[in-house]
């Protein structure tokens, strides 16, 4: 992948010229862009081709990673930096008058995922290919994705996302590839003697159609796949489809990402994508191990299959369906073979995210796969009765009450189940799937999540990146381990005041993008104090708005306090059914145009909520951030991987006790984070003795009572229904979330911050000592004990240069 400036310059405008007959100078953004998009690939196409001849030839074990969601972000930047290019091309376009920032805004993201679930996937992407190690993604390609965000009135609106238009340049479909799923009608069985012969009856053949774009590995002549699939109509099948609503029946599957599950047609629709994208992942690989003449039943010492979330927990049985119906294996044989190859993360401890089906719904979509699942279920039980109490089973078997559970599903038929930090490891063991750690507990294990610190400091953060190859060298970029040098420098004044002046860059970029994008101007003196996350009532959004309204209050009382400048900015978007998250969006709006717009506060408070919070605008708002608000109710959030990308960018964490913070602050030490709020225990004991009163904080005091009457007095425009809603659900609902209770600390915690932030030396410290040890968090790491504990996949060897025949990943 090697590249000159020289070379560049000529093939690039050689492109330019072949492909749209224009000069440098004649030609539009996104006909600069697709050309140097067309350069990048086939710069790694052969590598790519190379890789997979490599995997044949060596027969090596590789890993197929199952998620309903990717976010991958931009990959321009990022295949730039993983090929060694960046800086070569970044000159050459530079002496051709283009600039490579205005080349990479004409980008669309790739709108494949909505938050933490799809980043964490697109992370561990660029690490299994950055470490050598033979992986692949298999998702589905949403025609819009998650929508688009807009606010109008205050209110969020969603609009299609409609990324597509000008097609995704990194893609290739490889139509010869695709394979046929079969939804609904009825399924009938034949026994023959031998096995179980199975026809179906009134189904719908759906062709599904891959497409691979590649994903490049840092500086090491490594590129794995990430397959995601299109759903189209059979030629064959056209003629049951003759209506415009039978041709969107089909054209709907892979629409949008997480279909509105307020009724019945949005839950099913659901459904119906997650067995589409697991079984024709499924049919492909198995077709690809297939050609290669080896026995099926070792199919699990040359393929490990990963089910990331519930989502694609149907992988079991579908790999159960193919080795009994189509290759006619033993039941027992068909299902060692699958629990040794299938494995599962667990992402969450909440009830509503650990999904169930009803069987009915489930008998509609597909009713071999259900038949399958019945009779796992009935095994497990079998298998269980004499040796567990009745109880027992009842509680930890698939189908119970007309649901099927799908990750006791995931959890039944895989040999590991992980949790993704470790206090939410120990709540799962101890806890939400006790049962099934008392039954499996050689299953079980920790695997904390980690960041791609290639994009997230790399990419988004050139100006700090380079400040830290001036201190400890550039070793730092290949193991980020490295990075724990700067600790050695925490007293460098000359260190600390270049960690300063490279967020105030990063502050004063972000700035100009408030301004373009909100009107709002911000002053990049003042503390920015950053929320980025999905909006739910668990993450407590609502406990920073609270805080914000008291600030404001309090500068109203006395407008010549000596009040610490804040801007508070939030990223989020929420579920379109979810109408409490989107009545917390509708006041934190409300709260930001009142307190943008009173000329009293002299600026000393800014609220700004960007719209369509994603990767791209990451980027951006992450570097800039001095605080970090990781503020979830203990033992809610799994890991979060927020927390780790501003660290890594020097913000200072203000957390409770929950997910991966508890490692952020056992790595930084106490003091370098602002640690608040209820504990894990403190928080279960709650929810046991059911002695949690809300109304008593609202009563007992009186900066609280008047923050909340705020919300149904008048004093916040605009907000009638929602400040009563909310109003209404801590106070009658009693604060599910703890919110009021957890209030006065965080009120506390954050006049320490300001109080710190006083002291730009002794924050810059804490900036670098909280740099210094993110490197502990990568994703690189986190892959590499996935590849060893669960997958058993090694890295590759280098790529074999001779006559090998062409092959395809599956």
């Amino acid at each position: 992948m090697k590249m000159t400036k020289e070379n560049f310059i000529h093939e690039f405008k050689k492109r330019l010229g072949e492909r749209y007959a224009l000069d440098v100078k004649d030609a539009a953004p996104i006909e600069l862009y697709q050309t140097l998009v067309a350069v990048v690939k086939s710069g790694y196409s052969d590598i790519w081709r190379k890789t997979w001849k490599s995997y044949v030839k060596n027969d090596q074990k590789q890993v197929y990673y199952f998620s309903i969601e990717f976010l991958p972000g931009r990959l321009l930047k990022s295949n730039l930096l993983n090929m060694g290019w960046y800086d070569v091309v970044e000159a050459g376009l530079k002496d051709m008058g283009l600039d490579l920032d205005q080349i990479s805004e004409t980008e669309v993201d790739m709108a494949l995922g909505n938050g933490g679930l799809g980043r964490l996937a697109s992370c561990f992407m660029d690490s299994l290919a950055s470490e050598g190690l033979p992986g692949n993604g298999n998702g589905i390609r949403y025609k819009y994705g998650l929508f688009k965000q807009k606010f109008v009135d205050g209110y969020q609106i969603e609009l299609p996302n409609e990324w597509l238009t000008d097609g995704n340049n990194w893609s290739v479909a490889r139509t010869s590839k695709a394979v046929d799923v079969l939804m609904g009608g009825q399924v009938h069985l034949h026994d023959n003697g031998k096995y179980y012969e199975v026809t179906y009856e009134g189904a719908d053949l759906i062709k599904a159609v891959p497409y691979d774009t590649g994903i490049v590995g840092y500086h090491n002549d490594h590129v794995n796949t990430m397959r995601l699939w299109d759903a189209q109509i059979p030629a064959s099948e056209e003629i049951n489809y003759p209506t415009i609503e039978d041709r969107r029946r089909v054209e709907d599957l892979t629409s949008v990402l997480y279909p509105d599950d307020s009724n019945y047609e949005g839950r099913i629709l659901r459904l119906k994508q997650e067995y589409f994208f697991t079984s024709a992942g499924i049919q492909s690989i198995i077709r690809h191990y297939k050609k290669y003449d080896r026995p099926l039943t070792e199919i699990s010492d040359h393929i490990a299959i990963h089910i990331n979330d519930t989502h694609p927990a149907m992988c079991v049985a579908e790999f159960m369906r193919i080795l009994l119906d189509e290759e006619h294996l033993d039941w027992d044989v068909a299902w060692k073979q699958t629990v040794q190859t299938m494995s599962y993360t667990n992402h969450t401890i909440m009830a509503e995210a650990l999904e169930k089906w009803p069987v009915d719904m489930l008998a509609t979509v597909q009713p071999r796969i259900l038949q399958i699942i019945e009779e796992i279920d009935r095994r497990y039980v079998e298998e269980l009765t004499g040796k567990k109490d009745e109880d027992f089973i009842e509680r930890t078997r698939i189908i119970k009450d007309g649901m099927v559970k799908m990750a006791h599903l995931a959890i039944i038929g895989s040999h590991s189940t992980n949790g993704v930090a470790k206090l939410h490891t120990e709540l799962l063991e101890n806890d939400v799937l006790h049962d099934f750690y008392e039954l499996y507990p050689e299953r079980f294990n920790n695997k904390t999540n980690g960041i791609a610190i290639r994009r997230w400091l790399q990419v988004a953060n050139p100006t700090l990146s380079k400040t830290i190859d001036q201190t400890i060298g550039t070793k730092w970029r290949f193991d980020s381990k490295e990075l724990h040098q700067l600790a050695k420098y925490d007293d460098d004044q000359a260190l600390l005041e270049k960690i300063g002046a490279a967020k105030r860059f990063n502050k004063v970029r972000l700035a100009k993008v408030i301004k373009e994008q909100t009107g709002i101007e911000v002053s990049p003196d003042a503390l920015f104090d950053v929320q980025i996350k999905r909006l739910h009532a668990y993450k407590r959004q609502l406990l920073n708005l609270l805080h914000i309204v008291k600030l404001y209050l309090d500068l109203k009382e006395d407008p010549n306090s000596q009040q610490v400048p804040r801007v508070f900015i939030f990223g989020a978007k929420a579920a379109p059914s979810y109408h409490y998250a989107k009545s917390i969006i509708k006041c934190i709006n409300e709260v930001a145009n009142l307190v943008n717009n009173d000329p009293t506060i002299e600026g000393k408070l800014k609220v700004v909520f960007l719209e369509n919070y994603g990767v791209s605008l990451a980027e951006k708002i992450i570097p800039a951030a001095d605080v970090s608000e990781q503020i979830s109710t203990a033992t809610k959030e799994a890991s979060g991987t927020s927390n780790m990308k501003l660290m890594l960018n020097g913000a200072l964490t203000v957390a409770t006790l929950d997910g991966a913070n508890i490692e952020i602050k056992d790595y930084v030490g106490d003091d370098n984070i602002f640690i608040f709020g209820l504990t894990k225990d403190e928080v279960l004991a709650y929810e046991t003795n059911h002695q949690y009163r809300a109304a008593d904080y609202y009563e007992n005091d009186p900066v609280l009572h008047r923050i909340l009457d705020a919300f149904v007095d008048g004093t916040i425009p605009n907000i009638e229904v929602e400040g009563h809603e909310i109003y209404d659900s801590l106070l009658r609902a009693n604060d599910e979330y703890f919110v009021l209770r957890d209030f006065a600390g965080y009120v506390a915690t954050q006049e320490r911050v300001s109080q710190t932030y006083l002291d730009q030396a002794k924050w810059n410290k804490m900036c670098l000592l909280n740099i210094a040890n993110a490197g502990y968090f990568s994703a690189d790491d986190t892959v590499e004990k996935y590849a060893t504990d669960i997958w058993q996949i090694k890295p590759n060897v280098e790529v074999q240069k001779g006559a090998i025949d062409d092959v395809y990943p599956f």
